[in-house]
């Protein structure tokens, strides 16, 4: 065995060990950016969303799961213009009027495509180089990469919701969905 002249093995071999596991411990560096992270969670949550809107049937558009909650159609109407107004912030779009929520399912379903086509947008603008300039102001100032994410949580929170009233109509959720 090589002695190191002036040092005590007993400390050295427990240095290293606790060096070594530091060093395996630390998560693989991702080529990905938070932006490209984001997009992917908001895709996910969009197929979730369009599915919904396409299975529920337009005779339930306007059903309730409780007398004091939003009929399913107002779900969907709220989503747009959430996503309208969140996605606007990044690429300065001006957000369209919202249909009623009594509209036709298809006029429904074409103002929640485009708030998704203009998401679509928003998000393939946020870079890594510019995902954390700020944007908006009040409640809305965010960073990009934060609205971003913003925007996807409130459109997990509204397809949870959509999918409670879709149980109760009997309906699977497309989340729930064999593939």
């Amino acid at each position: 065995m090589l002695l190191l002249k002036g040092i005590d093995m007993k400390l050295l071999v427990p240095a290293f060990l606790v060096f070594a596991a530091f060093a395996v411990a630390q998560p693989a560096k991702s080529s990905q950016n938070l932006a490209e992270e984001a997009k992917q969670a908001y895709t996910r949550v969009k197929d979730n969303i369009l599915r919904a809107a396409e299975k529920m049937p337009e005779a339930d558009y306007s059903f309730k799961a409780t007398p004091d909650v939003r009929p399913f159609s107002e779900l969907l109407t709220h989503v747009t213009g959430a996503q309208f107004r969140a996605c606007a912030l990044l690429t300065g779009a001006k957000p369209p009027a919202m249909p009623a929520a009594d509209a036709k399912k298809a006029d429904i379903q074409a103002a929640l495509k485009a708030s998704f086509d203009e998401c679509d947008k928003a998000y393939d603008s946020v870079t890594a180089d510019n995902q954390m300039e700020t944007v908006g102001s009040g409640y809305m100032h965010h960073s990009r990469i934060g609205l971003l994410w913003y925007n996807v949580t409130h459109d997990n929170e509204m397809y949870g919701t959509m999918a409670v009233y879709m149980r109760l109509k009997g309906l699977v959720p497309p989340s729930s969905e064999r593939r």
